[in-house]
């Protein structure tokens, strides 16, 4: 039975090496992995110090030598033998990725088996990573465009989806022909480990993957700045990747930016509601609310309001919350106390003023991080969970008059990472699509996140793509090369 799972000792990886951390002059060279569900300690994970750092990139560099120079086909079958892998072990992996961050085990499935996908289609999209021979106005000229790996990358990735997001930044680097630092998730560090285990055990050869963990700004501020590091990915907060990102424009790096969003979900007067309902509600407590793309400002026609508010709220408060190991669980624990304490807050700040709470609005029993799935409506403007990315299981509901109101209102804040709409005039969803301030739209379904399509956002949800054949762009270094005949 994968419940039997047990959690392992997470340590680095280094050069080839699993590892434990080197001194750290009297700090932590450790920390205690907590189970969301039961707030019980699992294990423990490996601290970086700085000697470990060192030793990561001096690997790094040494890798990158190799594997630059390894042809793209020997390294397409390294990488498929690694999605392989992951199929074969995904069961393990994903009880491991619900002990340590709570979605329900099926959700865990879904992340590690994608995951094996999008190492596939990265594979397959470095064998294709062509140059091009451009018409000279002279004779005897040759202008060549090669397309060449950057070098190594230093990769930063969230808590919230382990392997998701670690598996896309590796991948185009890998696919590229670079090494790569992979900043690891500290709240959830087993199945992103499993997952450089796989590269490793396909044979991608020593120094090319490696994987640390440790206080999150001390490594980011060594390793950024490094002149060994050439690209940085990083995902996570809009105030944290500002920060990030101006490191790495004083140093002149390359950034891949995937920050926070705050996405509209709106329902135009001739949408289907039930279907609605239905696919939003799913979206919406997917990983209990903690995903970067969830709709969180839900705008609904006042035609439609009252009945979608009343199916929304139905269908909310029939969802099954407990430990995502348990059959038929729809939605696990929050991720951390942290979280917890910011949707009580939001909650709260919305019923101070003036909301009507419909379900949820609490913490459920005192043993684990389990909040209600919550909805609320009659929001003030000034509500913080109207302007704040909530990134949690609570819902605002409100309804809008006229399609230029709700456009407005979705193009309001600063965020444009996913925006969804329902409706079924094509006239007005090609307006919505060409009017809506995002990266990314997805109308009458929710089809974002495939390997094949770009993935990222514009405004302060960050630049740069981390799917589709736009994620290879910021691997590679373009070199025109222009010759004349002897």
């Amino acid at each position: 039975m994968p419940h039997s799972v047990s959690y392992p000792e997470v340590q680095l990886f280094i050069d080839g090496q699993w590892r434990g951390g080197s001194d750290h002059g009297g700090a932590p060279a450790s920390e205690n992995v907590i189970n969301p569900a039961t707030e019980e300690v699992l294990g423990t994970l490996a601290h970086a110090s700085r000697t470990d750092l060192d030793a990561a990139l001096a690997a790094a560099e040494k890798g990158f030598a190799v594997w630059r120079h390894t042809p793209a086909h020997e390294r397409y079958k390294i990488m498929r033998k690694a999605a392989e892998l992951l199929r074969e072990r995904h069961e393990a992996i994903s009880t491991l990725m619900t002990l340590e961050q709570g979605k329900p085990l099926p959700e865990a499935r879904v992340e590690t088996l994608a995951a094996a996908d999008i190492i596939d289609w990265f594979a397959e999209e470095g064998r294709r990573q062509y140059g091009r021979l451009i018409p000279a106005r002279a004779a005897g000229v040759q202008q060549v465009v090669h397309r060449e790996p950057v070098g190594v990358v230093a990769a930063f990735t969230p808590w919230n989806f382990p392997i998701n997001q670690a598996v896309r930044k590796v991948s185009a680097a890998l696919a590229a022909g670079c090494a790569v630092i992979l900043k690891g998730p500290e709240e959830t560090p087993a199945s992103c480990a499993e997952l450089v285990r796989a590269y490793a055990d396909a044979g991608v050869p020593a120094g090319v993957v490696n994987l640390v963990f440790g206080v999150p700004a001390e490594i980011s501020q060594y390793l950024i700045p490094h002149p060994v590091v050439k690209k940085i990915s990083f995902t996570g907060s809009t105030v944290v990747g500002k920060q990030l990102a101006a490191l790495a424009g004083a140093h002149m790096k390359r950034v891949t930016m995937e920050l926070g969003g705050h996405a509209p979900a709106v329902v135009f007067e001739d949408a289907d509601v039930e279907v609605a309902i239905k696919l939003l509600s799913g979206a919406k407590f997917r990983n209990a609310g903690q995903v970067c793309v969830s709709p969180t400002r839900f705008l609904v026609h006042e035609d439609l309001y009252a009945r979608f508010v009343d199916g929304f709220t139905e269908a909310v408060q029939g969802m099954k919350v407990g430990n995502g190991l348990e059959d038929g669980v729809r939605m696990g624990p929050l991720a951390n106390p942290r979280r917890v304490e910011a949707m009580e807050a939001l909650t709260a700040d919305a019923l101070a003023k003036g909301a009507t709470l419909h379900t949820g609005g609490s913490r459920i029993g005192n043993k684990g991080y389990f909040f209600a799935p919550t909805v609320l409506t009659g929001l003030s403007p000034d509500a913080r969970i109207l302007n704040e990315e909530p990134f949690g299981p609570v819902v605002p509901i409100m309804p809008f008059t006229s399609t230029e109101a709700v456009i407005a209102e979705a193009n309001r804040l600063p965020y444009g990472l996913a925006a969804y709409a329902y409706t079924t005039s094509s006239a007005r969803a090609d307006e919505f699509a060409r009017r809506v301030e995002s990266g990314m739209v997805s109308i009458n379904h929710h089809g974002l996140a495939l390997p094949e399509v770009p993935f990222g956002g514009i405004k302060d949800s960050g630049y740069g793509s981390e799917g589709g054949t736009e994620a290879m762009e910021a691997y590679v270094n373009t070199k025109f090369v222009t010759q004349l005949g002897v």
